[in-house]
Protein backbone atom coordinates (compact mmCIF):
# COMPACT_ATOMS: atom_id res chain seq x y z
CA UNK A 1 0.00 0.00 0.00
CA UNK A 2 2.46 2.15 1.00
CA UNK A 3 4.71 1.35 -2.13
CA UNK A 4 1.34 2.30 -4.68
CA UNK A 5 0.75 5.53 -2.63
CA UNK A 6 4.87 6.74 -3.67
CA UNK A 7 4.36 5.34 -6.91
CA UNK A 8 1.13 7.90 -7.28
CA UNK A 9 2.61 10.51 -5.75
CA UNK A 10 5.95 10.06 -8.13
CA UNK A 11 3.81 10.41 -10.95
CA UNK A 12 1.20 12.83 -9.96
CA UNK A 13 4.77 15.33 -9.59
CA UNK A 14 6.26 14.11 -12.59
CA UNK A 15 2.79 15.55 -14.43
CA UNK A 16 2.78 18.68 -12.84
CA UNK A 17 6.52 19.71 -13.51
CA UNK A 18 6.29 18.25 -17.37
CA UNK A 19 2.99 20.96 -17.57
CA UNK A 20 4.47 23.69 -15.41
CA UNK A 21 7.65 23.14 -17.69
CA UNK A 22 5.90 23.31 -21.05
CA UNK A 23 3.86 26.86 -19.67
CA UNK A 24 7.43 28.18 -18.80
CA UNK A 25 8.69 27.11 -22.04
CA UNK A 26 6.64 28.78 -24.30
CA UNK A 27 6.49 32.02 -22.29
CA UNK A 28 10.44 33.20 -22.91
CA UNK A 29 11.48 34.51 -25.62
CA UNK A 30 13.96 31.31 -27.08
CA UNK A 31 11.56 29.64 -29.70
CA UNK A 32 10.86 30.23 -33.75
CA UNK A 33 8.91 33.52 -34.59
CA UNK A 34 7.26 35.12 -37.34
CA UNK A 35 8.36 38.47 -38.02
CA UNK A 36 5.50 40.90 -39.55
CA UNK A 37 5.96 43.06 -41.83
CA UNK A 38 5.16 46.97 -40.88
CA UNK A 39 3.60 47.96 -44.35
CA UNK A 40 1.53 44.94 -45.19
CA UNK A 41 1.03 43.19 -42.09
CA UNK A 42 1.77 40.26 -43.57
CA UNK A 43 4.44 37.81 -42.32
CA UNK A 44 8.01 38.80 -43.34
CA UNK A 45 10.17 36.14 -42.13
CA UNK A 46 10.77 33.35 -39.31
CA UNK A 47 13.81 34.49 -36.61
CA UNK A 48 14.35 31.61 -34.31
CA UNK A 49 16.31 33.25 -31.04
CA UNK A 50 18.35 30.75 -29.27
CA UNK A 51 19.66 31.18 -25.68
CA UNK A 52 23.77 31.96 -25.63
CA UNK A 53 26.24 32.48 -22.83
CA UNK A 54 25.89 36.03 -24.23
CA UNK A 55 22.26 36.31 -24.06
CA UNK A 56 19.52 36.09 -26.68
CA UNK A 57 20.53 35.52 -29.88
CA UNK A 58 17.62 35.40 -33.21
CA UNK A 59 19.05 33.90 -36.26
CA UNK A 60 17.10 34.81 -39.72
CA UNK A 61 16.00 31.00 -40.69
CA UNK A 62 13.74 32.07 -43.83
CA UNK A 63 12.41 34.47 -45.63
CA UNK A 64 8.37 34.47 -46.16
CA UNK A 65 8.93 37.60 -48.77
CA UNK A 66 5.76 37.28 -51.21
CA UNK A 67 8.68 37.70 -53.96
CA UNK A 68 11.59 36.17 -53.17
CA UNK A 69 13.95 37.74 -55.93
CA UNK A 70 13.64 41.11 -54.66
CA UNK A 71 14.94 40.31 -51.55
CA UNK A 72 18.99 40.52 -51.21
CA UNK A 73 20.55 37.12 -50.67
CA UNK A 74 23.09 39.21 -48.80
CA UNK A 75 23.07 42.04 -45.94
CA UNK A 76 24.50 44.56 -48.43
CA UNK A 77 23.81 47.39 -46.30
CA UNK A 78 24.45 46.36 -42.78
CA UNK A 79 27.84 48.23 -41.31
CA UNK A 80 29.26 45.87 -39.16
CA UNK A 81 30.83 42.39 -38.94
CA UNK A 82 27.30 41.43 -40.39
CA UNK A 83 28.01 43.08 -44.10
CA UNK A 84 27.97 40.74 -46.93
CA UNK A 85 26.77 38.02 -45.01
CA UNK A 86 23.90 35.83 -46.27
CA UNK A 87 20.57 36.37 -45.11
CA UNK A 88 19.69 33.23 -44.42
CA UNK A 89 21.29 32.62 -40.86
CA UNK A 90 22.01 36.38 -40.15
CA UNK A 91 22.38 37.41 -36.74
CA UNK A 92 19.10 40.08 -36.36
CA UNK A 93 18.89 39.73 -32.28
CA UNK A 94 22.02 40.27 -30.20
CA UNK A 95 21.93 39.89 -26.46
CA UNK A 96 19.50 40.57 -23.84
CA UNK A 97 18.60 39.52 -20.71
CA UNK A 98 15.47 39.14 -18.53
CA UNK A 99 15.41 42.26 -16.60
CA UNK A 100 15.03 42.48 -13.19
CA UNK A 101 10.90 42.60 -13.51
CA UNK A 102 11.02 39.15 -14.86
CA UNK A 103 8.87 40.54 -17.65
CA UNK A 104 11.10 42.83 -20.58
CA UNK A 105 14.55 41.06 -22.17
CA UNK A 106 16.86 44.43 -22.02
CA UNK A 107 20.24 45.01 -23.19
CA UNK A 108 20.84 43.38 -26.37
CA UNK A 109 20.14 45.12 -29.87
CA UNK A 110 18.06 44.32 -32.77
CA UNK A 111 19.05 45.02 -36.52
CA UNK A 112 16.85 46.34 -39.31
CA UNK A 113 17.60 44.73 -42.46
CA UNK A 114 16.44 46.92 -44.90
CA UNK A 115 18.63 49.64 -43.37
CA UNK A 116 21.55 47.99 -42.05
CA UNK A 117 20.89 50.21 -38.73
CA UNK A 118 20.59 48.47 -35.26
CA UNK A 119 18.85 49.55 -32.69
CA UNK A 120 18.56 48.99 -28.83
CA UNK A 121 16.81 46.29 -28.07
CA UNK A 122 14.00 45.78 -25.75
CA UNK A 123 11.13 43.18 -26.13
CA UNK A 124 8.81 41.05 -23.90
CA UNK A 125 6.92 37.58 -24.06
CA UNK A 126 3.09 38.64 -24.41
CA UNK A 127 -0.72 36.93 -24.78
CA UNK A 128 0.55 33.92 -23.18
CA UNK A 129 3.64 33.19 -25.41
CA UNK A 130 1.74 33.60 -28.52
CA UNK A 131 3.57 36.93 -29.37
CA UNK A 132 6.71 38.86 -29.17
CA UNK A 133 6.15 42.85 -28.62
CA UNK A 134 9.83 43.66 -29.85
CA UNK A 135 11.02 47.74 -29.27
CA UNK A 136 14.10 48.84 -30.81
CA UNK A 137 15.13 52.17 -29.70
CA UNK A 138 17.71 55.22 -30.68
CA UNK A 139 17.63 57.60 -27.75
CA UNK A 140 13.94 58.25 -26.63
CA UNK A 141 12.64 57.37 -30.28
CA UNK A 142 11.35 53.81 -30.53
CA UNK A 143 9.25 51.41 -32.68
CA UNK A 144 7.60 48.86 -31.87
CA UNK A 145 6.89 45.59 -33.34
CA UNK A 146 5.15 42.23 -32.95
CA UNK A 147 5.85 39.01 -33.89
CA UNK A 148 4.04 35.69 -33.16
CA UNK A 149 4.78 32.30 -32.36
CA UNK A 150 5.56 30.13 -34.76
CA UNK A 151 6.06 26.58 -32.99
Amino acid sequence: MKNRLYATSIASLTVLLLQAGAAWAQTTAVGLWRTIDDSTGKPRGEVRITETSNGLSGRLVRSLAADPSKESSTCKVCTDDRKDQPMTGLEMVRGGKLAADGQWYEGGEILDPDTGKTYKLKMRVAEGGAKLTIRGYIGPFYRTQTWERAE
